[in-house]
């Protein structure tokens, strides 16, 4: 056998041992992993468990709540001489013995001689009403505890939270589209909103309001804004209408109602101080000519001009004068009458304040006791 064949032999006869120790090596591996899953199982096994659940999705939204204080509603319709004048909303906040008592807005009542109220299932009755203050914008009324079908239950509007859900009840539209229910957030509390009590351009009052972006539409004035769970938190009064602005609308809190509406009904006298003066707005002066010089020299373009001061009133008394521009009551900058006046009715009879006006363009600081009272 020469070198070469050799050679050939032993490279196949090496290739044919590797070839057999790979085949036992391949089947004692196989065998021993099978004696140590048998004999140790949980090493490479791991137990997993499903949970499955039926779920079923019931989105009801604020039903329930919206029928917690539903039937409680009522529209207002308020007539005179026999012709209806204005509509408005209103709810059944109270029962007694054998009266209820429903909350409104004074301005949806003010002007009429006979006010009915239409309830759910659309029973109409005439009501009385007990009473009612302007500035407030509350008004009381009474009606037999058989005639109602349900009492709403009230919360308090110092607990809700910015961004708290809030639901309003309603006939917007002139009673068109009667218990209507649209939903928002509480946008702001505290507000202070300048409104109007009467026919003129310049705001009248500032009111301290619940903002919220639940739609208040014309028709809903003195209709409950509820909370997530049914509780009235305020009485739906006005809704700031102006160009660009939308979904912002007020209610008074429903402590102020209550605080005013527990006067009325136990006959207590509704009564502001009463200073004596007669104003202006010093913006709305400027456009007379009998304050406009007055007003140029003093270089000023907000607050009250005094344009007279009552003989052995309160404000004579502490001494404001006739052409002072009060600029100023206690620490609280006056912009406007409706501000002057709420700063003024946030007091009480008794109490002294301080009075800063700008007279001939000094400031001078007065100090006014407040002894004579305003009823309505």
């Amino acid at each position: 056998m020469d070198y070469n064949n050799y050679q050939m032999n032993n490279n196949d006869n090496s290739k044919l041992n590797t070839i057999v120790i790979a085949i036992l090596a391949f089947f004692i591996g196989a065998g021993a992993f099978y004696a140590v899953l048998k004999l140790y199982p949980t090493v490479f096994i791991k137990e997993t468990t499903k949970l499955e659940k039926n779920v079923t999705i019931n989105d009801t939204g604020l039903a329930e709540s919206v029928e917690k204080v539903y039937d409680s509603v009522v529209v207002v319709s308020t007539y005179k001489n026999g012709k209806g004048v204005a509509s408005g909303t209103g709810f059944v906040y109270k029962k007694d013995g054998d009266k209820a008592y429903i909350l409104t807005n004074n301005h949806v009542i003010e002007d009429g001689d006979q006010i009915l109220v239409t309830f759910t299932n659309q029973n109409e009755t005439e009501v009385t009403v007990v009473g009612s203050d302007k500035y407030a914008d509350i008004a009381v009324l009474s009606v037999s505890s058989d005639e109602i079908i349900s009492v709403a239950e009230l919360g308090k509007s110092k607990d809700a939270r910015i961004g708290d859900t809030a639901f309003a009840v309603g006939a917007p539209l002139d009673n068109a589209y009667s218990w209507t229910v649209t939903r928002g957030i509480v946008s702001g509390k505290d507000r202070l909103v300048e409104v109007s009590t009467s026919n003129s351009k310049s705001s009248d009052w500032v009111m301290s309001v619940l903002q919220t972006d639940a739609a208040i539409n014309s028709g809903n004035s003195g209709g409950p804004l509820a909370n997530a769970n049914g509780e009235v938190i305020g009485v739906t009064s006005l809704k700031l209408v102006s160009s660009g602005v939308e979904g912002m609308g007020f209610a008074i809190p429903i402590e102020t109602a209550l605080d005013y509406a527990n006067k009325i009904i136990n006959g207590e006298e509704i009564s502001q101080p009463y200073l004596g003066i007669y104003m202006v707005n010093v913006a709305d002066a400027y456009y007379s000519r009998e304050y406009y010089n007055i007003l140029s020299a003093l270089n000023v373009t907000s607050g009250v001009l005094v344009t007279d001061v009552e003989k052995g009133s309160d404000a004579e008394k502490g001494g404001l004068q006739k052409d002072d521009v009060i600029i100023k009551v206690d620490d609280t900058e006056i912009s406007s009458l409706a501000y002057f006046r709420y700063v003024l009715y946030s007091h009480s009879v008794g109490d002294t304040i301080s009075v800063t006006v700008n007279r001939n363009g000094v400031e001078k600081v007065l100090s006014v006791a407040l002894e004579t009272k305003k009823t309505n």
